[in-house]
């Protein structure tokens, strides 16, 4: 095995590893968000908690068991913050937009679901960078 295929290998563990970590966290987001929703809040304001509330758990899951800390955590977790802040910036705007749809506000677990895909990918990039000061 070339060293290439060795250091491919592992960003791919490292990618299930994250996405193991999300899907728990996204779990969460999703269970709370499909609860407010419709009950309590808005979508948009539904997203803005369970959101919140996923970014919390990811945070700690990811600093255990994904990523290498290599920041201070204080740094870390702000810059982590600040990513997931964006993303949920991202991923509520998409959800607003798609809402627009009759189809889209009948059925949130797609619409849901279509967000959290669209934003996976930039999260683990910049995940990453929060806690090993890398995006590759």
């Amino acid at each position: 095995m070339k060293p290439s295929d060795n250091k491919l290998l592992n960003l791919l563990k490292l990618k299930l590893k994250f996405a193991t970590s999300s899907s728990l966290a996204t779990a969460v987001d999703y269970l709370l968000y499909l609860f407010l929703v419709g009950r309590y809040f808005s979508p948009t304001v539904s997203n803005v908690f369970s959101a919140g509330t996923g970014m919390l758990i990811n945070f700690m899951i990811q600093k255990t068991y994904v990523f290498n800390l290599e920041r201070r955590l204080r740094t870390a977790f702000l810059i982590s913050l600040l990513t997931s802040l964006v993303g949920l910036a991202l991923s509520t705007g998409l959800i607003f937009l798609l809402n627009k749809f009759s189809f889209f506000s009948q059925y949130q677990v797609i619409t849901k679901g279509i967000a959290v895909g669209l934003i996976f990918f930039y999260n683990f990039y910049m995940k990453r960078f929060a806690f090993e000061k890398r995006f590759l």
